[in-house]
């Protein structure tokens, strides 16, 4: 069984940073794309961003793109999310997401089989 299990959610004042980790375990994790995508209040679900099963290439919404950075270690089945220059609007919940029989990464959220339980990060102004 396929387990996501997501971490370092928190409390940070606008302009910092944080990390966020996911592990994964179930399956053999190098074979497939990873992806993060976040849910604020009263709004859907969205991509933040995504990375090929073995790195090699990475997808960013624009809202993020040069402030949020993914990536994986394969050897340890964890996937990261590094985010910096927080803003407010990056409050949300952040979900660790995995495709099923796909390495290529993908911002459609269908596109997705398995889900964590989320992590909140919270950015205050």
């Amino acid at each position: 069984q396929v387990q996501l299990v997501e971490s370092g959610g928190g409390l940070v004042q606008a302009g910092g940073s944080l990390r966020l980790s996911c592990a994964a375990s179930g399956r053999t994790f190098s074979s497939y794309a990873m992806g993060w995508f976040r849910q604020a209040p009263g709004k859907e679900r969205e991509f933040v961003a995504a990375i090929r099963g073995g790195g090699s290439i990475t997808l960013y919404a624009d809202s993020v793109k040069g402030r949020f950075t993914i990536s994986r270690d394969n050897a340890n089945n964890m996937v990261y999310l590094q985010m910096s220059t927080l803003k407010p609007e990056d409050t949300a919940v952040y979900y660790c997401a995995s495709r099923d029989g796909s390495s290529r990464p993908t911002g459609r959220e269908e596109g997705y089989a398995y889900w964590g339980q989320g992590t909140q990060v919270t950015v205050s102004s």
